[in-house]
């Protein structure tokens, strides 16, 4: 195959075996300052693993207000305000209630906590926890999130 056919050929066909990127929302909650700062971590619900408060894009919601719901839904932040622009994104393989897996790409927005309730939507489905963040590296599985928590 000439060299000029075999380009064009990469170039449109290669396209049609990725798949595309759903995008998530997620919210870094944390207290405190310099050494003394924390992140929280919640158990996925399917898994048990450590990962970060995070969801789907909300109809009516822009997306740093989406990840506040979900700190709210599936960890319990009271009042949380999340900064209105994210401090990056990361991209895990999350499986579908229809076992398809699905690709996404999540932006992570950092939101002060004050205030949590001990009671909130998810309560009984998630264990929370609040480590350094270097710890909170160390303890999820997406390399690109460890990133982010080691340069929070």
């Amino acid at each position: 195959m000439p060299p000029i056919f075999q380009f064009a050929w990469e170039e449109l066909v290669s396209p049609l075996f990725r798949r595309p990127f759903h995008e998530q929302v997620a919210a870094l909650c944390y207290r405190g300052k310099g050494a003394e700062k924390e992140v929280l971590l919640i158990t996925s619900r399917d898994t048990g693993r450590w990962i970060l408060p995070k969801g789907w894009p909300m109809e009516g919601k822009n997306s740093a207000e989406a990840a506040a719901q979900e700190a709210w839904e599936e960890a319990g932040v009271v009042n949380g305000k999340p900064k209105p622009d994210p401090i990056g994104a990361f991209t895990y393989d999350k499986e579908l209630d229809n076992g398809a897996m699905a690709r996404c790409s999540t932006k992570v927005f950092p939101l002060r906590v004050k205030e949590m309730a001990d009671e909130f939507p998810e309560a009984c489905e998630r264990t929370r926890t609040w480590v350094a963040p270097d710890q909170a590296a160390k303890m999820v599985n997406e390399p690109g999130l460890k990133k982010l928590l080691r340069s929070f």
